[in-house]
């Protein structure tokens, strides 16, 4: 792996009293007692469908899990994957890879090595603990968290298809100036959506339970980074460029289920009915991943629920919805890469075809706080660092960060923004107010930080949240 001596270091729980540090010590062991609880909770369940043969899994998967939980909470060192799942090798190879950046000084442990490669090792270790254990190794411990998730995003969810359908009636009709006030209404939509996280609430409610378009216009102050105007820019250039031959293709790095993945949704048939793009393809995750992460089962199981509602205008999108996937207007895919440790400047070494497939792109929409962090390499950045520097050289297309900050690592801010935020809000990375909009040359992200160091969430102060949306189009 390429040297990265020239980087600002990485986020990490060493600095005692930072936002990881109390990520580390608070959240993670919360999730895993959660994910231990939920366990317990099924054991019935695993007996019913398996036998004693469940209940046996059942007992080895919380063993696993609970001398996981004593390792975090202790410091151990980081230890080797020893499943035999295809992606064990890269874990492995990039363990090596921490211990060489030590220099000798340690192993690699829970609170010195980099926030962002321990967390997702920890939701890696969660992975292998019901892999390693049939019959329940197909179990996800977080599905009925993102199915109450939706289910408690209702009134949401049915304003949002309500007026989406309306909006459809006359899609023919809307002139330029009304298309581009729709794109950055939706946009708006679905990066507010992106507080419904329930990582960063250790798995407990965080759901939408009201329309957010009835408060877009309040929203405005609190996007810290908005190029919407780029964006907007980029995906009417594309559409003329391109011949009838060659479609216009938006890619979204999904986020999380739930209303989020609704929001999303709607864009993305925005997009193909405005013909502001031909093909839209979607990538999730291939395993259970931060509490909320959308994977193939809830991306098909979200859409079959939308068809089945009793309500009008959500039934058809969700009809609507699968009939664009049978014609292959969307693509559902997940890779191995997005649920590896590595930030994204390494894709193209260590996925070359998952690279290689969004160079195909004209548009990459990343959703999210940890698709952001792993844009940016998750490091203590200056606010104003340009966020194509951040990206260090990851630009396999133009690509867009959209965010609600729930973490400290920021970029792309204008001379004194961030201190002047700081001033009045000194917490505003953790429980935020601001959100971020950004196409190629700018940081992209949505935010809503709900995080504080003594109690994890304050659910009330997630309605508001610093946001970004940073579009970064400049090819290079």
């Amino acid at each position: 792996m390429a040297a990265v001596a020239a980087l600002p270091v990485s986020l990490s729980g060493r600095f005692k009293g930072s936002f990881a540090y109390f990520t580390i010590k608070d959240r993670l062991p919360q999730i895993l007692t959660r994910v231990i609880d939920t366990l317990h909770r099924h054991k019935n369940e695993f007996f019913e469908e398996h036998g004693e043969k469940g209940v046996e899994a059942e007992k080895r998967a919380i063993s696993f899990l609970s001398k996981l939980r004593n390792e975090l909470q202790t410091d151990k060192p980081v230890t080797p994957l020893e499943d035999e799942l295809p992606d064990a090798a890269l874990w492995n190879q990039y363990l090596d890879y921490q211990r060489n950046l030590s220099n000798g000084n340690g192993e690699p442990s829970w609170f010195q090595s980099p926030w962002l490669y321990v967390e997702c090792y920890m939701y890696r270790r969660i992975h292998a603990a019901l892999a390693q254990n049939p019959p329940i190794d197909n179990f996800d411990v977080f599905k009925e968290g993102k199915a109450q998730n939706f289910f408690e995003s209702q009134e949401a969810v049915i304003a949002l298809c309500t007026y989406f359908q309306e909006l459809l009636k006359n899609i023919k009709d809307v002139d330029e100036n009304q298309l581009q006030e729709e794109l950055f209404k939706l946009l708006q939509v679905s990066l507010w959506g992106n507080k419904c996280d329930l990582s960063f609430s250790a798995g407990e409610g965080s759901s939408q339970k009201s329309s957010p378009l009835q408060s877009l216009e309040n929203m405005i102050p609190y996007i810290l980074v908005n190029d919407m105007e780029k964006l907007w820019s980029l995906l009417v250039n594309s559409k003329k460029r391109n011949t009838e031959k060659s479609n216009v293709r938006v890619d979204i790095i999904l986020d999380n289920a739930g209303f989020e993945l609704v929001s999303d949704l709607v864009f993305a048939d925005f997009l193909l009915s405005s013909k502001l793009a031909d093909e839209v393809h979607f990538h999730g995750k291939s395993i259970p991943w931060y509490v909320s992460d959308t994977t193939k089962h809830d991306f098909n199981w979200t859409i079959k629920q939308l068809q089945a509602a009793n309500h009008m205008w959500v039934s058809r999108c969700g009809i609507n919805w699968e009939g664009n996937l049978k014609k292959g207007v969307w693509v559902y895919r997940d890779h191995m890469f997005w649920t590896l440790p590595h930030d994204f400047s390494s894709m193209a070494e260590v996925a070359p075809d998952l690279y290689a497939d969004l160079q195909k792109s004209d548009l990459l929409l990343f959703k999210g706080d940890l698709n952001y962090r792993k844009l940016t390499g998750d490091r203590k950045w200056e606010y104003t660092v340009p966020f194509h520097q951040a990206l260090n050289k990851f630009h396999p297309a133009p690509l867009c960060s959209v965010r609600t900050l729930k973490s400290d690592t920021q970029v792309g801010l204008k001379p004194g923004q961030g201190e002047k935020i700081q001033a009045s809000e000194p917490e505003w990375m953790m429980h935020c107010e601001a959100t971020t909009s950004g196409q190629e040359q700018r940081d992209g992200s949505c935010g809503i930080c709900a995080m504080e160091t003594s109690h994890l969430v304050q659910r009330d102060k997630m309605i508001r949240g610093r946001s970004l949306l940073c579009l970064w189009v400049d090819c290079l």
